[in-house]
């Protein structure tokens, strides 16, 4: 919405420096010639101009349907348009040009299909205009501007001036999507560069803490753990030893996460089965008791082969948290969807796919950021560690959800030949 009011006001604006330029012209012309174009007429169109301008500021300030606006000037523009080619002698003159500012505004503003409709409203206008003038039907302004002319002739300018306006709102309609894109990606490596420096900084404070905190930690839940041993305690006080015993581990956790962010150790690299150490991670989900009877496993994991060159604690990790996250998301049960795409040249892709409760945009948005949960006591970390894993391996996340109707993320990992060097021939599956 911002940015097309924001295309809107410069929609305004270079109309606005349009009809100036073109009044300048004209009198600069006009004090050479009194054959150009009928004066008066003209003025009184630049003032009707000029008046539009001032209706579309005040909608721009106080209006708040910006299409609308914009369909409307752009059909209002054409009709000026229209109006000054008539005075100017139609295929007479040589204003017919001046479709193309239409075309071209409609496609930065409003869409590509608007740049096509104006373009064709621009080729009917000028088409009508042309043909009335020529067979009569509508008469010339002014008399001298009469030419005798073949109708052979005439069609061939029509022809000529369609192709051009057409042309236009294609060159148009490319370059806006070229710029949309470039400003999508722009935006987006924007946000990647906050989600890592919000990152970085969560990992150079959080690791000092961490560091305090664990030691000690650690020391309180083996000392509550051997107490709970050693003392002839109640249901009760066993029951609160547990949930402390508990919380520590929760607590531990979230550390060795921390410190996963804030200074991950080296790391080793071999040839690994991505499904089978997937079938290993869904076992430990299952030996935790998250993984039960009311949720379904589909997919092709269990018959796929993606072989790929890394680290298998670190794939751990990534199908760790998508699993975990996909489960919660099904709280009632459901069905989490596993597959593995290889393409052995060039990419492995891994697709988790769950009926879950699904994402709004707002938690698309920070999906990926640091301290970020969508679920009842979640740390916020899980996705950020497998979003620092799949771009230590330059790869991509792609993530396709709605409100209660699943989530789909898919992570592509790119064979690296740098990888793929370092292995022996030996170790390389076959």
């Amino acid at each position: 919405m911002n940015t097309q009011r924001r295309h809107i006001f410069w929609y305004i604006l270079i109309r606005t420096i349009a009809v100036t330029s073109i009044l300048v012209a004209v009198v600069i012309i006009q004090s050479s010639t009194s054959a150009f174009i009928p004066v008066v007429p003209f003025y009184y169109l630049v003032l009707l101009a000029y008046i539009l301008s001032l209706a579309y500021l005040g909608l721009y300030l106080w209006g708040k349907h910006y299409s609308v606006q914009a369909y409307v000037q752009t059909v209002i523009d054409l009709l000026l348009i229209t109006a000054l080619v008539y005075i100017s002698g139609g295929l007479s003159g040589s204003l017919y040009i001046l479709y193309v500012f239409p075309v071209v505004a409609a496609s930065i503003v409003l869409s590509n299909r608007a740049a096509f409709i104006t373009a064709g409203l621009s080729a009917i206008l000028f088409g009508l205009l042309v043909d009335g003038l020529y067979f009569g039907i509508i008469p010339y302004f002014s008399p001298d501007q009469y030419r005798e002319r073949s109708l052979g002739l005439v069609l061939f300018t029509i022809f000529v001036a369609w192709s051009l306006i057409l042309l236009i709102a294609f060159l148009a309609n490319h370059l806006t999507n070229s710029l949309r894109q470039a400003r999508e990606e722009l935006l987006l490596a924007q946000k990647e560069l906050e989600i890592k420096e919000r990152l970085a900084t969560a990992g150079r404070f959080s690791g000092q803490l961490a560091h305090e905190v664990r030691n000690p930690l650690a020391a309180i839940s083996g000392a509550v753990q051997v107490l709970r041993g050693e003392l002839n305690l109640d249901e009760e006080q066993r029951s609160l030893m547990d949930i402390v015993v508990k919380e520590s581990q929760r607590v531990s956790q979230s550390i060795e996460q921390f410190l996963d962010l804030a200074a991950p150790g080296p790391q080793v690299f071999s040839w690994i089965n991505l499904p089978e150490i997937l079938e290993e991670t869904l076992a430990l989900i299952r030996a935790s008791g998250q993984l039960d009877g009311r949720h379904l496993l589909a997919g092709n994991f269990t018959t796929a082969k993606a072989d790929y060159y890394g680290n298998p604690n670190q794939f751990k990790q990534v199908f760790w948290n998508l699993a975990k996250n996909a489960v919660k998301a099904m709280p009632d049960g459901g069905t989490l969807s596993i597959d593995f795409f290889q393409d052995r040249k060039k990419t492995v892709r891994i697709r988790f796919a769950d009926t879950g409760r699904g994402l709004t945009e707002e938690e698309k948005e920070h999906l990926f950021e640091p301290f970020f949960s969508r679920f009842e006591n979640g740390h916020g970390l899980g996705l950020v560690v497998v979003r620092g894993i799949v771009d230590d391996y330059d790869g991509r996340i792609e993530v396709r959800s709605e409100p209660r109707k699943g989530t789909e993320i898919t992570l592509t990992f790119p064979f690296k030949e740098v990888r793929s060097k370092t292995a022996s021939p030996e170790m390389a599956p076959r």
